[in-house]
């Protein structure tokens, strides 16, 4: 059993997601939103890393999902948002989380089944496969994706065993 947190992070909200993973079951724990309002940036980090500090202590996750940061046409966002990742993936390390990164496309493609997909049919897929009776904000929504996505990735390297087809420490297996 594992306890995953995802997270999808931003400048002024980062949302967050909770799911229990058992014998390829998920099962929703809880989420929301870090809303961090328009004070100076540094204050917002340390808003980011003391809320999921706090979230990570009452709960005892065991893996952080995180999404990578993506190419945004304003570089000035680009660098908030990285900002925003570390704050995030520094108050897991500190709590000795595993982290796993994941592109949006990668999240997209394990939840909905292409990585095109737009944020109400992320929230839609979520609720369907986490059994919820409504659809969670859509920062929320977009963590428990990357939740999910490590969940289902981690599914699908233990099945094919410990590697994508047959790699193990950068050398290939022949079968």
């Amino acid at each position: 059993m594992a306890l995953i947190l995802g997270i999808d992070p931003g400048s002024r909200t980062t949302g967050f997601g909770l799911v229990r993973e058992s014998a390829g079951r998920c099962e929703y724990v809880t989420s929301g939103c870090i809303r961090l309002g328009g004070g100076p940036f540094p204050e917002r980090l340390k808003m980011i890393f003391e809320g999921l500090s706090e979230l990570i202590a009452t709960h005892q996750p065991h893996i952080l999902s995180i999404e990578q940061v993506f190419l945004a046409r304003n570089p000035d966002s680009a660098l908030k948002l990285g900002q925003a990742r570390g704050a995030a993936i520094v108050a897991a390390v500190h709590a000795n989380l595993q982290v796993h990164e994941y592109t949006a496309r990668q999240i997209k493609q394990a939840v909905v089944g292409t990585g095109a997909a737009d944020k109400t049919q992320v929230q839609h897929m979520v609720t369907q496969l986490l059994g919820l009776s409504g659809a969670p904000q859509a920062d929320a929504a977009d963590a428990l994706a990357a939740a999910l996505c490590h969940a289902h990735s981690s599914a699908l390297t233990a099945q094919l065993g410990g590697g994508v087809l047959g790699l193990r420490s950068g050398r290939v297996r022949r079968r």
